[in-house]
């Protein structure tokens, strides 16, 4: 009878112990910076996942953009380096290597200066976590890039206020080997109708956008990116199919790349991406980036 009590009080213990672990939630994952260079930012466990294989292009292969390129360029090898650099905004049409332009510039420095540069990504729904993301960051021998991509934020949504903090407020304000680089499809990351909306309800209108201006502000560099001609759009084809060595006719590819972006309303570098994966598809060559 005891031993059936002892058997039944084990049960009951074990049950308890479970449940509390649940209402508790994931134990925190342990960091470990040696597994990659690009990691994502998982607030529920405070665990930066690397990423064996990041979803990057040459900065080669990124044409159209040269100005905003190298700007962004310089900024992050300053920043590599030691030196003072800024925040990045880079906002603009749609599919134009915003956030490849990122990635790619990430890993060309990170390459050439043997600097132990880290990029970690934050989703647009973890910006509220981004103080816990911080106290992690600013004890790490490394320089660390957060990346947002697609920042914009709706109607009565609060997480910018972490944001704008994280960027420049506060009283300990930004670890030194932290930068904040975003793209985003408004220059102003709230839509204008909503600015609209604000000015034509408050008391004072120009300070009841102002706040939420003022986190574009916050980003010391902005870089606009706009639609690309036609010429640009041949120039990425042509530069893509060399790299991959598609042989292809130059003249053939090109009617067909102009007719893939009329089908589809629009010139711009994820136009040609997609030309160039159905030609690959149809030439049967794998596509094996660097």
């Amino acid at each position: 009878m005891a031993e059936e009590l002892n058997s039944v009080i084990l049960q009951e213990l074990r049950r308890l112990a479970n449940a509390i672990e649940r209402l508790a939630g994931p134990a925190p994952g342990v960091n470990d910076w040696d597994a990659a260079d690009c990691f994502v930012w998982s607030p529920a466990r405070t665990h930066l996942q690397p990423v064996a294989r990041p979803n990057r292009v040459a900065l080669k292969l990124i044409r159209g953009v040269d100005h905003v390129r190298d700007i962004l360029h310089e900024n992050t090898v300053r920043f590599a380096e030691g030196f003072a650099a800024n925040n990045v905004l880079l906002w603009g049409a749609r599919g134009m290597g915003k956030s490849s332009l990122v990635k790619a510039v990430h890993e060309d420095v990170r390459r050439q200066s043997g600097v132990s540069l880290k990029l970690v990504e934050v989703h647009r729904e973890d910006i509220a976590s981004l103080p816990t993301l911080l106290d992690i960051l600013k004890v790490v021998p490394h320089r660390v890039i957060v990346f947002c991509d697609d920042l914009s934020f709706d109607h009565d949504d609060t997480a910018y206020k972490s944001l704008k903090a994280a960027l420049d407020g506060g009283i300990e304000g930004r670890p030194d080997n932290v930068l904040f680089y975003a793209t985003s499809n408004r220059r102003h990351l709230l839509p204008r109708h909503m600015m609209e909306n604000e000015q034509s309800t408050a008391i004072n209108p120009s300070e009841a956008v102002e706040e939420k201006v003022s986190l574009s502000d916050r980003f010391g560099l902005w870089l606009g990116f706009h639609k690309c001609s036609q010429e640009d759009y041949l120039t990425m084809i042509d530069g893509y199919a060399e790299y991959f060595k598609l042989t292809q006719d130059r003249e053939k590819m090109h009617a067909e790349a102009l007719e893939w972006a009329t089908t589809r309303g629009a010139r711009s570098g994820r136009v040609a991406w997609q030309y160039i994966q159905d030609l690959a598809g149809r030439m049967r060559v794998a596509l094996v980036r660097d």
